[in-house]
């Protein structure tokens, strides 16, 4: 008997012998082929990129996962002990593999026939990081390696920091900081006890937690962590029960845009980035972006652009409502389908109910609950005749006709946007039809402090300050008389403001003025303040248009200008980026800037990769304090313009202000430059101006060209525009007069004859000259003949001239 049992027990053995060798050889299989967990070391998640204005606000974030990477040290330990308690209360004791745990879990499988998992958190990293999520049983071997590989060459700290930022929360959010920042738009350490555990609760299976389409099984879920967190003594029971007590309180956060008025800024940045780093670094990369934009100034430059695209609709009349929907026992529901600009929060969209000889009656479009559902609350009001009092002008198959009641422009049905006035009174709204873009700059570093693109980014992302290519008009022409003025000629030369007429081959051309009127011989300058067509393109013909062309590019106008008269009077197309640019070389004194709408870009470890400003600065980074001099920023910026020149234009443009085509901006009482500008056919107005410190550029016209109407210039249309910003903009900021250089020279002259005017003579103004320069001593007029006379043909030497096009009026 003892001999046989020997026997059987030496072929157990044997058998056992030979189940290890074979259990050793298909782990030491599966050992050769696993991937280096070495890697982890190295980790770096995808990471939300994060743009911010001038003032560290918030303007957008860019991810493909949503995620932001914490280091374990800022993880608080409510929201560690939720996690523990979740999935591994025993992380910080097992080797990587929890024996009594995955034995719980085997006998409670046989015991309900329910599935419960056994994985540890290290096992859950090897899983994540280094395996795929195939259910079979060679991939949980290689995961119990590699577990105990990674607790080998890992802290218990670092393998649970590499799970809290790698796992998925659902809704996009990849990581705990990103979690709670999508879940509850709270940072981490804000997260209550009930948020944490509903968080730890998601990684089993978000869907199946979601908090809106499962919200029960959410809570008791959720519930469940908060238990088991009161369990392994991290929260009192007296805690647990009344964070159990509680909702679940999500609170997705919004995507895009956070900024207030900011989205065609925040996409502009983007697409810089994209173009500099490619679209990998920022749905990736978690750059930190800190942009130029100045909040303020943008809801300004916004409310005023606005005002002034509406001003100019209103008059035209009403084109009808947003569209036509079906009332039906309930219209709040087809209502609620229907997009509205969610930009222009001062607007509602709102259904006609009832329309009569005294107004509307509205059904207002529903809100949106926090789960995207639709509210169950409607809400009514009323629009008045006199509320609506610009649609009883309201444009049928192209032609404007009045009408006699409200219930002649709108019916029950039509869907039309409304503001609210007081109670439950309502005023028509309706979006312009006519666009245009704004611009606002500091013309000293180039900085982009406003940018407009248009009415609404809701309505249309196409930015038009920046990708609009629109001819600028006269708002060009200071471009020319710089050129000239750096070149010989004096804000005192006179030239001919009369007919001109330019023949090249069978063709002729022959420029007008906005009048239609010449007042012959004028100063330079009176030429600027007037916007004289004749004369500047004589003053373009005299100086040659490869100067002009030469100019234009130096300020960043256009790459490339072609050498045609036309072109003075701006009929080449450009952006108000450009213009503006253009604009802050006279505003700075006569150098050349380079826009920007990014201040400086980190990478996710804070290394500053771009600045804006290169500017050097020796002594800025002395060790120790020796009575030294303070160290001094050194501008490097190219000097494209004499400063003298850059203050005689600037001067003159004084005179647009203050009595030329932009009388309307006397009223702000402060020292301002500028030039109005009007296209052909009036299909573009636009306005140029500055003070010392701020340049502001924008045009209004229809994105297919048309025209305006007749009588629709700059000083009309975009000048008001300018003065409704700027009034706003710079109310607590003291007037600023523009600094003469030192070594100019200020003489009193003739408006008329440019010379020196004596003492007590009428009609004079000071002149600034540069040295060597002064009043011409005797009358003369640029371009006249020998014999004293002004040919009205500039003749065959002007030929190619007319291939241009035509150009800028007022």
């Amino acid at each position: 008997m003892i001999r046989l049992l020997g026997y059987f027990f030496g072929i157990g053995v044997a058998f056992a012998l030979l189940a290890a060798a074979g259990v050793w050889m298909v782990i030491g299989g599966l050992a050769k082929d696993l991937p280096d967990y070495e890697v982890l070391s190295k980790y770096e998640p995808p990471v939300t990129t994060r743009v911010h204005a001038s003032d560290g606000a918030l303007m957008g974030e860019f991810a493909r996962q949503r995620r932001l990477y914490l280091p374990i040290q800022a993880v608080p330990d409510r929201v560690k002990a939720a996690f523990l308690s979740a999935e591994d209360k025993n992380f910080y004791k097992h080797p990587g593999i929890d024996v009594a745990g995955l034995f719980r879990a085997v006998v409670n499988n046989i015991q309900t026939g329910a599935r419960q998992g056994a994985s540890t958190i290290t096992q859950q990293v090897a899983k994540n990081f280094l395996l795929t999520k195939d259910q079979t049983y060679e991939r949980k071997i290689k995961e119990a390696i590699l577990s105990f590989r990674i607790e080998q060459a890992f802290s218990k700290d670092r393998i649970l920091e590499l799970y809290l930022n790698e796992i998925f929360f659902g809704l996009n959010a990849y990581g705990v900081a990103g979690a709670a920042l999508t879940y509850f738009d709270k940072s981490v350490n804000e997260l209550t006890v009930a948020e944490a555990a509903y968080l730890a609760a998601l990684p089993k299976g978000p869907s199946n937690y979601h908090p809106f389409r499962h919200t029960q099984r959410a809570i008791e879920r959720r519930n469940w962590v908060i238990d088991q967190m009161v369990e392994n003594g991290y929260v009192s029971r007296e805690e647990g029960d009344k964070a159990k007590a509680g909702p679940l309180g999500v609170k997705p956060r919004r995507t895009g845009s956070y900024l207030f008025a900011g989205e065609y800024f925040t996409e502009e940045v983007r697409r810089e980035i994209i173009s500099r780093y490619g679209e990998n670094a920022l749905y990736e990369g978690g750059l930190s972006v800190r942009t130029t934009l100045d909040p303020d100034l943008q809801r300004i430059a916004r409310k005023a652009m606005q005002n002034g695209l509406l001003k100019y609709d209103r008059l035209r009349g009403y084109r009808g409502p947003v569209k036509q929907i079906e009332l039906g026992a309930d219209w709040g529901v087809p209502l609620g389908e229907v997009k509205d600009l969610d930009d222009v929060p001062e607007w509602r969209l709102a259904v006609v109910l009832e329309s009569s000889d005294a107004g509307l009656s509205i059904g207002l479009q529903p809100s949106r609950e926090i789960s995207g559902a639709l509210s169950a609350e409607r809400e009514t009001g009323t629009v008045s005749t006199e509320d609506m009092s610009f649609a009883m002008r309201h444009v049928v198959d192209g032609r404007r006709v009045k009408a006699n009641s409200p219930a002649d422009v709108l019916k029950p049905g039509d869907v039309v946007y409304v503001e609210k006035k007081e109670g439950a009174a309502y005023e028509l709204r309706q979006v312009p039809a006519v666009s245009g873009g704004m611009v606002a700059m500091d013309p000293h570093t180039g900085r982009v402090l406003a940018m407009v693109g248009g009415f609404s980014f809701s309505q249309s992302e196409f930015n038009r300050a920046t990708q609009a290519m629109r001819q600028p008009g006269s708002a060009f022409k200071p471009i020319v008389y710089a050129a000239a003025l750096d070149n010989g000629y004096t804000p005192a030369s006179v030239i001919m403001d009369g007919p001109i007429t330019i023949t090249s081959g069978n063709t002729t051309w022959s420029p007008k003025n906005y009048d239609s009127k010449s007042a012959g011989p004028s100063t330079l300058r009176a030429g600027i303040e007037r916007s004289r067509n004749l004369m500047t393109v004589r003053l373009a013909h005299d100086m040659g248009m490869k100067i002009v062309a030469e100019y234009a590019e130096r300020f960043g106008v256009y790459d490339h200008l072609a050498p045609y008269l036309p072109m003075a009077l701006g009929s080449g197309e450009t952006t108000v980026m450009r213009m503006v640019s253009a604009y802050s070389v006279m505003a700075n004194g006569g150098r050349q800037i380079k826009p920007s709408l990014i201040d400086r870009i980190q990478d996710r470890y804070g290394k500053t990769v771009y600045k804006h400003d290169e500017r050097g600065c020796e002594g800025c980074v002395a060790a120790d304090w020796e009575n030294q001099a303070e160290p001094e920023l050194v501008d490097n910026a190219d000097q494209v313009l004499d400063p003298m020149t850059a203050y005689q234009i600037t001067s003159m443009m004084e005179g647009v202000v203050l009595r030329g085509t932009a009388t309307t901006l006397k009223e702000l009482n402060r020292p301002i430059a500028g030039k109005t500008g009007t296209t052909n056919d009036e299909k573009d107005a636009w306005f140029m101006g500055f003070t010392p410190n701020l340049v502001v550029g924008l045009y209004l016209g229809f994105d297919q060209p048309r025209t305006l109407g007749k009588g629709s210039t700059g000083g009309g249309l975009a000048a008001p525009i300018f003065k409704e910003f700027v009034a706003e903009a710079l109310k607590d900021t003291p007037p600023t007069e523009f600094q003469v250089p030192e070594g100019m020279t200020l003489i009193a002259i003739n408006r008329k004859t440019g010379m020196r005017a004596s003492e007590g003579e009428a009609g004079t103004i000071m002149e600034a000259f540069k040295p060597g320069t002064g009043p011409a001593d005797t009358y003369w007029v640029i371009g006249m003949d020998a014999d004293g006379t002004m040919g009205e043909d500039l003749s065959p030497s002007a030929s190619r001239a007319i291939q241009g096009g035509g150009g800028g009026l007022y």
